[in-house]
């Protein structure tokens, strides 16, 4: 979803470099010496890492495999750039934090995650750190596109089956549409960033007013909504209640401070086909 996002924007903001995507049919990451090797081979100047076993559920499920890929396949990753003198721009998460201090969390805050994927990532975040000198990481939050499975087709199929829906009203973040994170991402390049970094779209909502608001650009709002606890949604992994991201350090550093998310909704929901 974001990597072809990132395939459409990068190329016009770079247009005296080649820009290249490997999807997983091209590489591997789980495998430590083929992933060095075509890195290797191919000697960029700039690797982004977006390659991740993104489902909470399933990796709360399958522990193992989130760690080989959110975590050793991101040692494979650091390893190969390490090695050809690139840089690295690592995709992490929001779900790094616990959601304990009920404020926006800044880049500097300790991670304290409370599920296997926020374990996995951070993992990642300790591997680049470790091995790439001046390696940019980029944590994001509550994700959707135009490519792959996301909350909004989500909400959207299940609207056209069922009269009412049950929408978890108790988690905070703030929804962000992969077209303004590969901007930003862009941007970030540009400007040889390095460290972390908080990148999401403006304001917050929970899952529920998120829903609702889908629903309402649609034109579906005859669905009836209704507002449930994380405890009676009974997912396997547990989510932070509070895990909205201070991107003020974006903005302070590069001029950049992404729009709210629901015009990045409405936006999103204008291209999709009813």
């Amino acid at each position: 979803m974001l990597g072809r996002d990132l395939m459409g924007v990068l190329p016009p903001s770079f247009p005296d470099e080649e820009v290249i995507g490997w999807d997983i049919e091209e590489i591997d990451i789980q495998k430590e010496e083929d992933t060095i090797a075509q890195i290797k081979k191919l000697g960029p100047a700039i690797v982004i890492h977006v390659a991740a076993y993104t489902d909470v559920d399933g990796c709360e499920l399958e522990g193992e495999k989130a760690f080989a890929v959110n975590g050793e396949g991101t040692r494979h990753v650091a390893l190969a750039a390490s090695r050809c003198g690139a840089k690295v721009v690592y995709l992490s998460t929001d779900y790094v934090f616990d959601g304990n201090k009920r404020k926006p969390y800044l880049e500097n805050d300790p991670p304290s995650p409370l599920n296997v994927y926020g374990r996995s990532k951070l993992k990642g975040e300790h591997y680049v750190q470790e091995w790439v000198k001046g390696a940019l990481i980029i944590r994001t939050q509550w994700l959707y596109g135009r490519y792959g499975k996301n909350f909004v087709t989500s909400i959207l199929r299940q609207a056209r089956e069922k009269q009412v829906l049950s929408i978890v009203n108790d988690q905070i973040g703030s929804p962000t549409y992969t077209v303004d994170l590969a901007k930003a991402i862009s941007v970030l390049i540009r400007f040889d960033a390095n460290g972390i970094f908080h990148v999401a779209n403006r304001d917050l909502c929970t899952w529920f007013t998120f829903g609702q608001a889908i629903l309402k650009l649609s034109g579906m709002d005859s669905v009836k909504v209704i507002p449930i606890s994380s405890k009676e949604c009974g997912r396997p992994a547990v989510r932070p209640s509070y895990s909205v991201l201070n991107c003020q350090k974006l903005s302070k550093e590069t001029g950049l401070t992404l729009r709210p998310w629901s015009e990045a909704l409405k936006e999103y929901i204008s291209t999709l086909a009813f």
